[in-house]
This record gives structure tokens, C-alpha cells and sequence, in this order.
């Protein structure tokens, strides 16, 4: 897993943490990134980047998709494991609790599973629409 903090979101930023991910990565393997529509994602100088990496695919997901939950999922479990627990003096104290954690995460990662079964989600979705009426 890596991470990168940020003060800000832009294309630049963007690029940067694609550059942290293109030295980490295998040269001779396809690289697939799973994201949200978030325009920074799109502009021109980012294409102009991914069209020189044509082993780079990227993956826009739909809001609100399971994708998107499980990344969801781990920023509550950072916040709960590490954020809430701390004292933070500064943002680079903040960062480095964060870095650190990553750091530590992925000496024995963990993949996240889905517990219910699709019947339980179909009788969820169910009994939610029917309330809907």
C-alpha cells in the first residue's frame, strides 16, 4: 500500500503520487488504478502523462460504488485505529502518524472481505425499498 500526504488535490499533486506508484510498480507489468470522477483525475495534463504509460490503465468507478467503499473503509479504520487515538501538534506530526501506519499496515497486510452473503444484500435492499413506498 502506498500513501502520500497532501495539503492540496490538484493535477500536479496527481502526478506526483503516479510517480511514487510508477517507481514502486514492476516496469514489465500493467498497472490498473481504481478511482473516483474527481476532475483532477481528467485533466489534460494528466492524459498527456498516462498517454506516454500505455501499460497504465485507469478505472473510474461510479459514486458510492463497493469499490469506493472499501476505500472508504480503510480511512475509517485509519481514523479509528490511529487518527482518533492521537495527539497531533502540526499537520507534519499528523503526517508522519499517518505514514507511519501505512509503514506498519503493510508488514502484515490484511485484505478487506465482504461479510454478508449477496441473499443478505438482496433482502437488505429489499426491506429498505419497501419502506420506501
Amino acid at each position: 500500500m502506498l500513501g502520500k500526504c497532501y495539503q492540496r488535490h490538484r493535477q500536479d499533486e496527481f502526478i506526483d503520487f503516479l510517480k511514487t506508484v510508477e517507481k514502486n510498480a514492476p516496469q514489465d507489468k500493467d498497472i490498473h488504478i481504481v478511482l473516483d470522477n474527481y476532475s483532477t483525475h481528467k485533466t489534460a495534463k494528466v492524459k498527456r502523462w498516462l498517454q506516454r504509460r500505455p501499460h497504465w490503465n485507469l478505472h473510474f468507478i461510479p459514486t458510492h460504488s463497493s469499490w469506493l467503499n472499501q476505500v472508504e473503509r480503510f480511512f475509517g479504520k485509519i481514523t479509528m485505529d490511529m487518527i482518533r487515538r492521537g495527539v497531533f501538534h502540526s499537520v507534519p506530526e499528523l503526517k508522519k502518524a499517518i505514514t507511519d501506519y501505512l509503514e506498519e499496515t503493510n508488514k502484515d497486510p490484511k485484505p478487506f472481505s465482504w461479510t454478508a452473503t449477496a441473499d443478505q444484500v438482496f433482502e437488505k435492499l429489499s426491506s429498505f425499498c419497501s419502506g420506501l413506498r
